[in-house]
């Protein structure tokens, strides 16, 4: 878990962690919902690349967010609880489209392979808005 304390001499993994996410061209988060919110290891890493102070490794870096949930409303609060942590961190994050996909339990067979076809165009046509969203910040 992320600890300030810890930045005199960070761990391996976070200078490992940040180098990558500075090197990424985009970030793509996939994300469930747990208790209308992200799962705590992905706060957790928000907080690890936001560090050391004046060194976010986020800054910048386009992003977009897809959430999924076995219920209906599709990890909508999970979806715009990470949204607020990116604007913070200055992730510009993709508006549109949005992607929340409920009910995932019925969209997959038994070896986690996606088998309804309508979800399968809506992400394609979804990666191919991230890649345009990607290029807009390409430098």
């Amino acid at each position: 878990m992320f600890n300030e304390d810890l930045e005199a001499t960070p761990p391996t993994e976070w200078v490992t962690f940040r180098d990558k996410i500075k090197a990424a061209d985009g970030l793509l988060f996939l994300t469930p919902e747990y208790n209308r919110s992200v799962p705590a290891v992905l706060k957790n890493a928000i907080d690890v690349g936001s560090r050391p102070y004046c060194q976010n490794s986020w800054d910048g870096k386009p992003s977009a967010i897809a959430s999924v949930s076995i219920g209906n409303i599709s990890g909508f609060g999970a979806n715009h609880h990470l949204r607020q942590s990116l604007v913070f961190v200055n992730a510009p994050t993709m508006a549109q489209p949005e992607a929340y996909i409920g009910g995932a339990t019925a969209l997959f067979d038994d070896k986690g392979k996606l088998t309804n076809d309508s979800t399968k165009d809506f992400l394609n046509n979804y990666m191919l808005a991230f890649e345009k969203w990607i290029t807009t910040f390409a430098k």
